[in-house]
């Protein structure tokens, strides 16, 4: 199997070198800050991975503000460390406030990591949602108005044999007595119903 050519891009290798000597610098910096051991070496590794992912955010067009941020915090950190181990500070005698500077970035790093990772991210146009905007553009038609229905006419009220006869023998009394047809308003009054029964039965007396 033939072997794939190796090309060297003068690019990337300045950019091999200028990350080993950024590491370096982050590492001897805790180091001399009172972080021993494998801490020292995870401090570059933190600086790094905020800055890369700080550069993602940028790239993916979202949140541009919280990507700024967060890259110019994590390149402070990185040009702070490579300035400090230049001579400006003597490393065997480190400062409190940098050495509170150092113990500190773990939940710095953290806190910026963290925001963004679950910053905002687009909202997806799902099934649900085209749905959505598709029943907002599509009308539903134009329905007849209902015709409202015309009220009962109320019926008469059913009059029971036994009270035609009772009236007919009040309006013969009456007639006798008088000499005259009996009224409506009369009947009633001699019978105790309701006016519409009254009027029943005075229509069969007719």
């Amino acid at each position: 199997m033939r072997a794939l050519p190796v090309r060297l891009d003068a690019v990337l290798i300045q950019a091999l070198i200028a990350a080993a000597l950024s590491f370096a610098h982050l590492h001897d910096l805790a180091s001399a800050a009172g972080q021993d051991g494998w801490k020292a070496w995870a401090y570059p590794v933190s600086v790094d991975l905020l800055m890369v992912a700080a550069w993602q955010r940028l790239r993916s067009g979202e949140a541009k503000a919280a990507g700024w941020c967060w890259f110019l915090v994590a390149l402070t950190a990185s040009l702070g460390a490579n300035i400090a181990t230049a001579g400006l500070l003597n490393l065997d005698i480190v400062p409190a406030w940098l050495r509170i500077l150092v113990a500190g970035w773990p939940a710095v790093a953290f806190l910026g990591g963290t925001l963004l990772a679950h910053g905002a991210l687009p909202r997806a146009e799902g099934p649900a949602t085209k749905e959505a905007e598709f029943a907002t553009t599509v009308t539903a038609p134009e329905l007849p108005a209902a015709t409202a229905p015309e009220p009962a006419q109320p019926s008469e009220p059913s009059v029971p044999p036994a009270l035609v006869a009772l009236a007919h023998k009040v309006a013969d009394e009456h007639r006798s007595r008088t000499g005259t047809a009996i009224d409506t308003p009369t009947l009633r009054a001699r019978l105790g119903v309701p006016a519409p029964l009254a009027e029943a039965i005075a229509a069969q007396l007719s």
